[in-house]
Protein backbone atom coordinates (compact mmCIF):
# COMPACT_ATOMS: atom_id res chain seq x y z
CA UNK A 1 0.00 0.00 0.00
CA UNK A 2 1.04 3.57 -0.61
CA UNK A 3 0.83 5.81 2.45
CA UNK A 4 1.40 9.52 1.89
CA UNK A 5 3.02 11.63 4.57
CA UNK A 6 4.11 14.35 2.11
CA UNK A 7 2.36 15.78 -0.95
CA UNK A 8 4.05 14.43 -4.13
CA UNK A 9 3.46 17.72 -5.97
CA UNK A 10 4.47 20.43 -3.51
CA UNK A 11 6.02 18.39 -0.64
CA UNK A 12 3.67 20.00 1.87
CA UNK A 13 2.77 18.21 5.11
CA UNK A 14 0.74 17.19 7.04
CA UNK A 15 -2.11 15.90 4.87
CA UNK A 16 -5.42 16.05 6.76
CA UNK A 17 -8.31 13.69 6.00
CA UNK A 18 -10.67 15.09 3.37
CA UNK A 19 -13.31 12.37 2.90
CA UNK A 20 -13.93 8.65 3.28
CA UNK A 21 -15.10 6.90 0.12
CA UNK A 22 -16.20 3.32 -0.60
CA UNK A 23 -15.20 1.24 -3.61
CA UNK A 24 -18.66 0.47 -5.03
CA UNK A 25 -17.37 -1.64 -7.93
CA UNK A 26 -15.20 -4.47 -6.59
CA UNK A 27 -14.06 -4.65 -2.99
CA UNK A 28 -16.58 -2.45 -1.10
CA UNK A 29 -13.65 -1.35 1.02
CA UNK A 30 -13.60 2.19 2.39
CA UNK A 31 -10.58 4.39 1.70
CA UNK A 32 -9.56 7.68 3.25
CA UNK A 33 -8.85 10.63 1.00
CA UNK A 34 -6.33 13.17 2.26
CA UNK A 35 -5.89 16.70 0.92
CA UNK A 36 -2.84 18.90 0.55
CA UNK A 37 -3.90 22.33 1.90
CA UNK A 38 -1.28 24.02 -0.27
CA UNK A 39 -1.83 22.70 -3.83
CA UNK A 40 -5.26 21.09 -3.18
CA UNK A 41 -4.21 17.67 -4.49
CA UNK A 42 -6.37 14.94 -2.93
CA UNK A 43 -4.80 11.49 -2.55
CA UNK A 44 -6.26 8.06 -1.96
CA UNK A 45 -4.50 6.98 1.20
CA UNK A 46 -3.25 3.38 1.52
CA UNK A 47 -4.31 2.37 -2.00
CA UNK A 48 -2.86 -0.91 -3.32
CA UNK A 49 0.48 -0.40 -5.04
CA UNK A 50 1.19 -1.17 -8.69
CA UNK A 51 1.81 -4.86 -7.95
CA UNK A 52 -1.48 -5.29 -6.07
CA UNK A 53 -3.95 -3.05 -7.92
CA UNK A 54 -4.91 -5.36 -10.83
CA UNK A 55 -7.76 -7.22 -9.01
CA UNK A 56 -9.49 -3.88 -8.40
CA UNK A 57 -9.88 -3.44 -12.17
CA UNK A 58 -11.33 -6.92 -12.65
CA UNK A 59 -15.00 -6.18 -13.17
CA UNK A 60 -17.09 -6.47 -16.31
CA UNK A 61 -18.43 -2.92 -16.23
CA UNK A 62 -15.00 -1.26 -16.30
CA UNK A 63 -15.75 0.22 -19.68
CA UNK A 64 -12.34 1.53 -20.75
CA UNK A 65 -10.91 -1.99 -20.51
CA UNK A 66 -13.84 -4.18 -21.58
CA UNK A 67 -15.70 -1.91 -24.04
CA UNK A 68 -18.90 -3.35 -22.59
CA UNK A 69 -22.30 -2.06 -23.69
CA UNK A 70 -24.13 -3.82 -20.88
CA UNK A 71 -26.67 -1.60 -19.15
CA UNK A 72 -28.12 1.84 -19.92
CA UNK A 73 -25.17 3.83 -18.57
CA UNK A 74 -22.63 2.02 -20.75
CA UNK A 75 -24.88 2.18 -23.85
CA UNK A 76 -25.12 5.95 -23.38
CA UNK A 77 -21.35 6.11 -22.89
CA UNK A 78 -20.76 4.49 -26.29
CA UNK A 79 -23.25 6.78 -28.00
CA UNK A 80 -21.56 9.88 -26.58
CA UNK A 81 -18.07 8.51 -27.27
CA UNK A 82 -18.63 8.59 -31.04
CA UNK A 83 -19.12 12.35 -30.76
CA UNK A 84 -16.38 13.05 -28.21
CA UNK A 85 -13.75 11.11 -30.17
CA UNK A 86 -14.21 13.50 -33.07
CA UNK A 87 -14.00 16.48 -30.71
CA UNK A 88 -10.76 15.16 -29.19
CA UNK A 89 -9.25 14.67 -32.64
CA UNK A 90 -10.25 18.20 -33.65
CA UNK A 91 -8.71 19.57 -30.45
CA UNK A 92 -5.41 17.75 -31.06
CA UNK A 93 -5.30 18.91 -34.68
CA UNK A 94 -6.11 22.53 -33.82
CA UNK A 95 -3.67 22.70 -30.90
CA UNK A 96 -0.75 21.14 -32.74
CA UNK A 97 -1.53 23.03 -35.95
CA UNK A 98 -0.80 19.99 -38.13
CA UNK A 99 -2.96 17.55 -40.11
CA UNK A 100 -0.68 14.56 -39.72
CA UNK A 101 1.85 13.99 -36.97
CA UNK A 102 2.98 11.53 -34.35
CA UNK A 103 0.77 10.86 -31.33
CA UNK A 104 1.28 8.80 -28.17
CA UNK A 105 -1.86 7.78 -26.28
CA UNK A 106 -1.03 6.67 -22.72
CA UNK A 107 -3.72 4.45 -21.25
CA UNK A 108 -5.23 3.76 -24.65
CA UNK A 109 -7.87 1.32 -23.36
CA UNK A 110 -9.39 -0.61 -26.24
CA UNK A 111 -7.91 1.78 -28.80
CA UNK A 112 -10.87 3.77 -30.16
CA UNK A 113 -9.07 7.14 -30.12
CA UNK A 114 -5.90 5.79 -31.73
CA UNK A 115 -7.95 4.01 -34.38
CA UNK A 116 -9.52 7.33 -35.37
CA UNK A 117 -6.13 9.06 -35.59
CA UNK A 118 -4.78 6.19 -37.67
CA UNK A 119 -7.66 6.71 -40.09
CA UNK A 120 -6.59 10.38 -40.27
CA UNK A 121 -3.07 9.22 -41.27
CA UNK A 122 -1.37 10.11 -37.99
CA UNK A 123 1.55 7.98 -36.83
CA UNK A 124 0.24 6.33 -33.71
CA UNK A 125 1.70 4.68 -30.63
CA UNK A 126 -0.36 3.44 -27.69
CA UNK A 127 0.36 2.17 -24.20
CA UNK A 128 -2.09 0.13 -22.16
CA UNK A 129 -1.35 -1.91 -19.01
CA UNK A 130 -4.38 -4.20 -19.18
CA UNK A 131 -3.86 -7.33 -21.36
CA UNK A 132 -7.60 -7.75 -21.99
CA UNK A 133 -7.84 -4.17 -23.30
CA UNK A 134 -4.77 -4.70 -25.51
CA UNK A 135 -6.34 -7.87 -26.92
CA UNK A 136 -9.59 -6.05 -27.68
CA UNK A 137 -7.68 -3.22 -29.37
CA UNK A 138 -6.03 -5.81 -31.60
CA UNK A 139 -9.32 -7.56 -32.39
CA UNK A 140 -11.40 -4.42 -32.90
CA UNK A 141 -8.93 -2.15 -34.70
CA UNK A 142 -5.82 -4.19 -35.52
CA UNK A 143 -3.75 -2.12 -33.07
CA UNK A 144 -0.60 -3.36 -31.35
CA UNK A 145 -0.58 -1.56 -28.01
CA UNK A 146 2.47 -1.79 -25.77
CA UNK A 147 2.66 -2.32 -22.03
CA UNK A 148 3.25 0.82 -19.99
CA UNK A 149 6.91 0.17 -19.20
CA UNK A 150 7.70 0.82 -22.89
CA UNK A 151 7.13 4.50 -22.13
CA UNK A 152 10.71 4.69 -20.88
CA UNK A 153 12.16 3.08 -24.02
CA UNK A 154 10.64 5.45 -26.56
CA UNK A 155 13.00 7.92 -28.27
CA UNK A 156 13.14 11.51 -27.05
CA UNK A 157 11.40 14.33 -28.95
CA UNK A 158 9.24 11.85 -30.88
CA UNK A 159 5.68 13.12 -30.54
CA UNK A 160 3.70 16.13 -31.65
CA UNK A 161 0.94 15.16 -29.21
CA UNK A 162 0.77 13.01 -26.08
CA UNK A 163 -2.70 12.26 -24.74
CA UNK A 164 -3.88 10.94 -21.38
CA UNK A 165 -7.67 10.74 -21.40
CA UNK A 166 -8.67 10.03 -17.79
CA UNK A 167 -5.36 8.29 -17.11
CA UNK A 168 -3.19 10.51 -14.89
CA UNK A 169 -5.33 9.69 -11.87
CA UNK A 170 -4.32 6.01 -12.28
CA UNK A 171 -0.54 6.48 -12.62
CA UNK A 172 1.49 5.07 -9.72
CA UNK A 173 4.80 6.63 -10.78
CA UNK A 174 3.65 10.23 -11.15
CA UNK A 175 7.10 11.82 -11.05
CA UNK A 176 8.74 9.32 -13.40
CA UNK A 177 5.90 9.56 -15.94
CA UNK A 178 5.85 13.35 -16.12
CA UNK A 179 9.63 13.57 -16.42
CA UNK A 180 9.59 11.04 -19.26
CA UNK A 181 6.64 12.68 -21.03
CA UNK A 182 8.54 15.94 -21.03
CA UNK A 183 11.43 14.19 -22.81
CA UNK A 184 9.16 12.59 -25.41
CA UNK A 185 7.42 15.76 -26.58
CA UNK A 186 8.73 17.60 -29.60
CA UNK A 187 9.65 21.25 -29.03
CA UNK A 188 6.26 22.52 -30.23
CA UNK A 189 4.33 19.48 -29.06
CA UNK A 190 1.33 19.46 -26.76
CA UNK A 191 0.31 17.31 -23.81
CA UNK A 192 -3.42 16.71 -23.28
CA UNK A 193 -4.53 15.52 -19.84
CA UNK A 194 -8.20 14.92 -19.03
CA UNK A 195 -9.07 14.30 -15.38
CA UNK A 196 -12.15 14.50 -13.15
CA UNK A 197 -12.55 17.71 -11.18
CA UNK A 198 -13.43 17.18 -7.52
CA UNK A 199 -14.27 20.90 -7.17
CA UNK A 200 -17.21 20.51 -9.60
CA UNK A 201 -20.81 21.05 -8.54
CA UNK A 202 -21.70 17.38 -9.06
CA UNK A 203 -18.76 16.32 -6.86
CA UNK A 204 -19.91 18.70 -4.12
CA UNK A 205 -23.46 17.37 -4.42
CA UNK A 206 -22.66 13.63 -4.31
CA UNK A 207 -19.76 13.88 -1.82
CA UNK A 208 -18.63 10.37 -0.85
CA UNK A 209 -20.93 8.87 -3.53
CA UNK A 210 -19.31 10.84 -6.37
CA UNK A 211 -18.43 8.11 -8.85
CA UNK A 212 -15.33 9.87 -10.20
CA UNK A 213 -13.49 9.32 -6.92
CA UNK A 214 -13.45 5.66 -8.07
CA UNK A 215 -11.23 4.46 -5.23
CA UNK A 216 -8.77 2.79 -5.15
CA UNK A 217 -8.28 2.87 -8.94
CA UNK A 218 -8.03 6.66 -8.85
CA UNK A 219 -4.95 7.43 -6.82
CA UNK A 220 -5.17 11.23 -7.18
CA UNK A 221 -8.03 13.71 -7.38
CA UNK A 222 -7.32 17.04 -9.02
CA UNK A 223 -8.44 20.64 -8.76
CA UNK A 224 -7.50 23.22 -11.42
CA UNK A 225 -5.11 24.79 -8.92
CA UNK A 226 -3.37 21.43 -8.57
CA UNK A 227 -2.83 21.12 -12.29
CA UNK A 228 -1.20 24.54 -12.39
CA UNK A 229 1.15 23.43 -9.62
CA UNK A 230 1.92 20.24 -11.55
CA UNK A 231 2.83 22.33 -14.59
CA UNK A 232 5.12 24.54 -12.52
CA UNK A 233 6.76 21.64 -10.71
CA UNK A 234 7.54 19.51 -13.78
CA UNK A 235 8.46 22.28 -16.20
CA UNK A 236 5.33 22.62 -18.31
CA UNK A 237 3.28 25.63 -19.27
CA UNK A 238 -0.48 25.27 -18.77
CA UNK A 239 -1.83 26.78 -21.96
CA UNK A 240 -5.56 26.13 -21.87
CA UNK A 241 -8.36 24.40 -19.95
CA UNK A 242 -11.33 22.89 -21.81
CA UNK A 243 -14.58 21.57 -20.29
CA UNK A 244 -15.90 18.04 -20.89
CA UNK A 245 -19.65 18.64 -20.86
CA UNK A 246 -20.91 15.06 -21.02
CA UNK A 247 -18.98 13.80 -18.00
CA UNK A 248 -21.34 15.40 -15.47
CA UNK A 249 -24.20 13.24 -16.76
CA UNK A 250 -22.21 10.01 -16.91
CA UNK A 251 -20.72 10.52 -13.45
CA UNK A 252 -24.09 11.54 -12.01
CA UNK A 253 -25.71 8.39 -13.40
CA UNK A 254 -23.09 6.20 -11.74
CA UNK A 255 -23.34 8.23 -8.52
CA UNK A 256 -27.12 7.76 -8.40
CA UNK A 257 -26.60 4.05 -9.00
CA UNK A 258 -24.34 3.90 -5.94
CA UNK A 259 -26.92 5.83 -3.89
CA UNK A 260 -29.78 3.63 -5.20
CA UNK A 261 -31.23 6.80 -6.67
CA UNK A 262 -32.89 7.56 -10.00
CA UNK A 263 -31.75 8.39 -13.51
CA UNK A 264 -34.08 11.40 -13.47
CA UNK A 265 -32.13 12.83 -10.54
CA UNK A 266 -28.88 12.03 -12.34
CA UNK A 267 -29.91 13.98 -15.44
CA UNK A 268 -31.08 16.89 -13.33
CA UNK A 269 -27.86 17.04 -11.28
CA UNK A 270 -25.69 16.68 -14.38
CA UNK A 271 -27.62 19.56 -15.96
CA UNK A 272 -27.23 21.74 -12.87
CA UNK A 273 -23.50 21.02 -12.78
CA UNK A 274 -23.11 22.15 -16.39
CA UNK A 275 -25.21 25.28 -15.85
CA UNK A 276 -22.88 26.16 -12.98
CA UNK A 277 -19.85 25.43 -15.19
CA UNK A 278 -21.07 27.81 -17.88
CA UNK A 279 -20.61 30.59 -15.32
CA UNK A 280 -17.55 28.99 -13.73
CA UNK A 281 -15.78 26.89 -16.40
CA UNK A 282 -13.15 25.61 -13.98
CA UNK A 283 -15.95 23.84 -12.05
CA UNK A 284 -16.90 21.50 -14.90
CA UNK A 285 -17.16 17.83 -13.89
CA UNK A 286 -14.07 16.92 -15.94
CA UNK A 287 -11.52 19.17 -17.58
CA UNK A 288 -8.96 18.82 -20.35
CA UNK A 289 -5.66 20.56 -19.57
CA UNK A 290 -3.39 21.43 -22.47
CA UNK A 291 0.31 21.77 -21.66
CA UNK A 292 3.34 22.87 -23.63
CA UNK A 293 6.99 22.59 -22.74
CA UNK A 294 8.04 25.61 -20.74
CA UNK A 295 10.35 27.89 -22.69
CA UNK A 296 12.96 30.05 -20.97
Amino acid sequence: MKHYAVCPVCQNQPLPTYLKVTDHSVSYQTFSLVQCPQCLLVLTQDAPDANEIAPYYAFEDYISHTDTQKGLVNKLYHWVRKYTLQKKYALVQKTTGIDKGAVLDIGAGTGAFLALLQQKKWRIQGLEPDPLAREKAANLYGLSLLENEHLFALPNHSFNAITMWHVLEHVHELDAYLIQIKKLLKTNGALFIAVPNYTSKDARHYKEYWAAYDVPRHLYHFAPETMQRIADHWGFQLEKIKPMWFDSFYVSMLSEKYKKGSMVKAMFNGFLSNINAIRKPKECSSLIYIFRLKTN
